[in-house]
């Protein structure tokens, strides 16, 4: 596997650092093992140098040769560890009187370095490790007897071989060493399986992203690890992200289509009428007017969309604002009213209202309010059939306006009403609209601080409510304004 990104990191970094750790705290085990048994081996050499063999030696030192090689010999035998200590003592001339180990001895002080150091000691005792001359590493404590007139006399040597502890010390660091390395295995081992967790993820997620990217918004991120960590939440949150930029991508060619639609068809009447009236004469009259009220209304209905169009794009960059000032919100709705009543009388749907008798004041964008309302209505009409009932109703209380509108028709589906709001969002591909409506009436009620709420049934009805903060005004009786318009009978 090639290590790169975060598994180079965690390489580099974490695995590293573990190693060094371990590294310092097993040759600190080792250190201290090795100093552990040398220290007790120098102190048990270190027992035997004690005043009982200057006791015994100093009524011989300085005196006749021949006795003190015979108390040396003495001293020797009667030496209890013999077979883990060598003892040897040495006379005045510097050299071994008589070993333990039954070997002559031709060694000189000159050669002994432990009995160099005990000479330079104030204490008269050394310690002293090292190989001797048949190169056997050993460990030797040496002590000084006493000296007459100022000049050596001899000395005493506890020697010991290093070899078995050294034997011991290194098995000792071999277990240090393997139990470094198994540590470091394991340690590695469950990294790579902890990097893997989050290596494979990542890379799925990044290949994700990497289609999502080339365009491809069926694209999601499968987890094979369903526990709630960090990279399932990230997992889910990209799903749901790529989700949600698919339908956004799909209302976004649903509404290019729709406004497309929406362009060609007053277009082609506009463009066909023209034509026709260029080559009419001068005589048919009615076909002209006919003509010429199509091309308005259907102008008209070109200028609504393109000023829809202009609302969303204001509403996108957040430059929509509002021309504020005094108005009766009401007499706002009533010309609202008063506009779809041709309109209802055409469709034939039954248009009835009814609202407070008095005035509703705020600062507000009348041109903007009105647009609500007329958003509302139109919405209300073209998604009612013919004999239908669109019914509204204002009630004012405690300083709020609320607007109800209410039709019996198609309704809305359940799943469909919490994106009713949302850019580009028909429910109903069928019924004619930009899609956008409903979005530019929630930002203009947002933008006067107001509530709008749709509450609809599929197949039963839909009512809207609108509610703006008003001023309150004082009357003793309010009395509603009720109004029924009706399809008349052309009969």
């Amino acid at each position: 596997m090639k290590i790169k990104g975060i598994s180079k990191r965690w390489a580099t970094n974490t695995l590293l650092i573990t190693a060094l750790i371990l590294f310092v705290l097993l040759s600190v085990c080792a250190v201290f093992v090795i100093s552990y048994y040398r220290n007790y081996v120098t102190d048990y050499l270190s027992g035997y140098a004690n005043e009982s063999v200057t006791t015994f030696f100093s009524p011989y030192v300085g005196g006749n040769e021949e006795i003190f090689n015979q108390k040396a010999k003495e001293f020797v035998d009667s030496f209890a560890d013999k077979s883990r200590v060598e003892v040897q003592v040495v006379n005045g001339k510097g050299t071994v009187s008589y070993s333990s180990s039954g070997f002559y001895v031709s060694e000189t002080i000159d050669e002994m370095e432990d009995i160099k150091e005990a000479l330079e000691s104030s204490s008269g005792v050394s310690k002293w490790s090292g190989f001797n001359n048949n190169g056997e590493h050993i460990m030797a404590v040496s002590m000084i007897l006493p000296k007459v007139d100022g000049n050596f006399s001899g000395a005493v040597r506890f020697i010991t071989s290093l070899r078995a502890i050294d034997r011991q010390i290194i098995g000792l660091v071999v277990i240090i060493l393997l139990v470094y390395l198994i540590a470091l295995f394991f340690v590695a081992l469950s990294g790579v399986f902890f990097i893997q967790t989050i290596v494979t993820p990542v890379r799925k997620i990044n290949d994700a992203a990497r289609q999502f990217i080339g365009g491809d918004f069926d694209v999601r991120i499968e987890s094979e690890n369903r526990d709630d960590d960090e990279i399932t939440e990230l997992a889910d949150s990209i799903n749901g992200m790529i989700a949600e930029v698919a339908a956004t991508d799909k209302l976004k060619n649903d509404f290019i289509s729709t406004v497309s639609h929406e362009l060609r068809t007053p277009l082609t009447a506009i463009k066909g009428w023209g034509e026709m009236l260029k080559e009419l004469d001068g005589e048919d009259r009615e076909i002209a007017r006919r003509g010429t009220e199509v091309i308005i209304n259907e102008s008209e209905r070109l200028s609504k969309l393109v000023e829809e169009l202009l609302d969303f794009s204001r509403i996108q960059s957040g430059s929509m604002t509002l021309r504020l000032e005094k108005i009766d919100v009401l007499a706002e709705l009533d010309e609202a009213i008063f506009v779809f009543k041709e309109r209802s009388k055409r469709d034939g749907i039954d248009l009835t209202y009814s609202v407070p008798e008095i005035p509703a004041p705020m600062m507000a964008d009348p041109n903007r309010i009105k647009q609500v309302f007329v958003n509302i209505l139109d919405n209300a009409f073209k998604y009612s059939e013919q004999g239908g009932i669109v019914n509204v109703v204002a009630i004012v209380d405690d300083g709020t306006l609320t607007i109800h509108f209410a039709d019996n028709g198609c309704g809305i589906a359940e799943e469909d009403l919490p994106n009713i709001k949302k850019k580009f969002y028909k429910a109903n591909l069928q019924v004619r609209g930009s899609g956008i409506g409903l979005a530019v009436v929630d930002e203009i009620v947002k933008l006067h601080n107001g509530v709008f709420e749709i509450n609809s049934e599929l197949n039963v009805g839909t009512t809207v409510t609108v509610a703006f903060p008003v001023e309150k005004v004082a009357v003793e009786t309010v009395t509603p304004i009720i109004e029924e318009l009706k399809v008349e009978d052309d009969e």
